[in-house]
């Protein structure tokens, strides 16, 4: 597969995988660690929406899934199938240091090992996502806070995950 297009099937992939499960595990709700709170303020300060603030926070503060996917994606690179659930468990561990009562990494890690292997059976290395992963946390994470906020923020309300805090 060309590398062009299979980065950009991985990077919609990834992104996908793991803004769901973030998504679906509570991430736009509240902040669930230290730090949270005050980067969702800040983007909500900024005129951005509080549930995609929070969504961001949560991600930086704690290995949720964007940071499964991502380590999960070298894991597979570096060992196989082995090297993911490896990466699953050093996500795992993490939330744990960071006191994070969630599992969405874990789950994000898991996933992510599951669909790097079978998308080696279409032509996208494990490479491939990598590269995907970054890009895909650079969308939300680095281009721009307020109108990422905004999209996590709509898709938390399309979930019925929109946080009640004000």
């Amino acid at each position: 597969m060309n590398e062009i297009i299979g980065v950009i099937f991985a990077s919609i992939i990834s992104w996908l995988n793991f803004v769901v499960i973030d998504t679906y595990f509570g991430l736009p709700e509240a902040p669930g660690v230290k730090g949270a709170e005050t980067v969702g303020y800040s983007i909500k300060k900024r005129g951005g929406n509080l549930s995609g603030g929070f969504f961001q926070g949560n991600v930086l503060c704690s290995p949720d899934a964007s940071a499964g996917t991502l380590l999960a994606s070298m894991g597979v690179m570096l060992l196989g199938f082995q090297g993911g659930l490896i990466a699953t468990l050093i996500v795992y561990i993490g939330n744990r240091l960071c006191a994070d009562p969630g599992y969405a990494g874990t789950i994000g890690a898991l996933s992510a090992t599951i669909i790097v292997i079978l998308g080696s059976y279409i032509g996208l290395t494990p490479l491939m996502f990598v590269v995907g992963m970054v890009i895909a946390i650079t969308t939300i994470q680095g281009l721009d806070h307020i109108y990422s906020s905004k999209l996590l923020g709509l898709i938390a309300k399309k979930l019925n995950k929109k946080t009640k805090l004000k």
